[in-house]
């Protein structure tokens, strides 16, 4: 090498230059797991406290819980994050660290998990009647519309929703889906029927009195569609998971979600749902269980075990249970499934 005082000069350079990238890039804070719980309940404080190991002198830290500003502190101290009202299940915790007369922050993140502190009621029912159903329907979705009954079926090939008289079975008008589709739930809000397809994350809206198809949409999230209700201004709508996603009517976006929770457990696979006095009333799939939601929080607050009219259902290909509807007038809740050759009307207590 014709000049090795540069090339010794270009070596410095990229070691200080390295040395310098390592400092800059250094993490002296973290979130003190010894000091703050994995899971919360409802009605708990979390105490967010960063741990400071390299004893830096912290001048403020501002802290955040799902990219929402909650509150800071001067100084390191915890900042005490009330939990009523917050969604169940994870909440993404973040904190910006001013430290040692810096107009930068160092960020912290983490999580902590929020569960339900309600302990369910099991609710007891009667059967008022017994109506027959057609045993040929893969049952997705059942509500009333005034006082006709509409449900929605799936299966590729197979798929429909239709208006019947649940008395007789007897259908009045149907409209069957592309061959393409497995159709899912259905609800009626505005005068518009919304029909949800399982994987295709495409949705229909058909006009509730003609039946005449209005338009077609498509989810705005990666998600698949299982069961729906609304509860007049806003769409609840299920994916198989313990999410309920809530979405707008007018534009059919997906707005907010809750999940859903029992104690420290979630409740995966909820299927269809059913919009009844304030709560939802969902079937959980490969369950003869109906669980009741609030839909503010996910929590569930009760259950209603239907496995002995699992029983009475006599068709041979007679799978879950799925298909809850809610009579207004007559305060009962009309309730069937798939393949099933029966349709129950029963009356709940709590």
């Amino acid at each position: 090498m014709k000049n090795p005082n540069a090339f010794a000069l270009i070596l410095l350079s990229l070691i200080l230059i390295a040395t310098s990238c390592s400092e800059s890039d250094k993490k002296f804070f973290t979130f003190d797991a010894s000091k703050m719980k994995q899971q919360y309940g409802s009605a708990e404080i979390a105490l967010l406290t960063v741990q400071n190991e390299n004893g830096k002198s912290i001048d403020s830290i501002v802290y955040y819980v799902n990219d929402k500003n909650v509150g800071s502190k001067k100084g390191g101290d915890a900042f005490g994050f009330q939990l009523k009202g917050q969604k169940l299940g994870y909440q993404n915790i973040k904190a910006l660290v001013y430290f040692e007369g810096s107009t930068n922050a160092e960020t912290v993140e983490g999580r902590i998990e929020v569960i339900s502190d309600v302990t369910p009621k099991i609710y007891t029912y009667q059967v008022v009647n017994t109506y027959p159903h057609d045993e040929k329907a893969f049952t997705e979705g059942l509500e009333f519309y005034r006082d006709t009954l509409i449900e929605s079926t799936g299966q590729k090939g197979g798929s429909y929703f239709r208006k019947f008289d649940y008395k007789t079975g007897f259908a009045y008008k149907q409209v069957n889906m592309d061959p393409q589709y497995f159709g899912e739930g259905i609800t009626v809000i505005g005068g518009r029927i919304f029909q949800l397809t399982w994987q295709d994350m495409t949705g229909f809206i058909y006009n509730a009195n003609t039946l005449k198809q209005e338009k077609v949409f498509h989810y705005d999230k990666k998600v698949e569609g299982w069961g729906m209700t609304n509860n007049g201004t806003q769409i609840y709508f299920s994916d198989g998971t313990e999410k309920l996603w809530i979405m707008d009517p007018a534009t059919q976006k997906i707005v907010d979600y809750v999940n859903v929770y029992t104690g420290g457990t979630k409740i995966k696979a909820i299927n269809e749902l059913e919009w009844i006095e304030g709560k939802i009333y969902g079937n959980i799939w490969q369950k003869d269980v109906i669980a009741v939601i609030d839909p503010k929080t996910g929590a569930v607050h009760g259950a209603i075990d239907l496995s002995a009219l699992r029983k009475q259902v006599t068709s041979k290909d007679a799978e879950v249970l799925n298909g809850i509807a809610y009579n207004p007038k007559t305060k009962t809740v009309f309730v069937t499934g798939k393949y099933w050759d029966k349709m129950f009307e029963i009356k709940i207590a709590q």
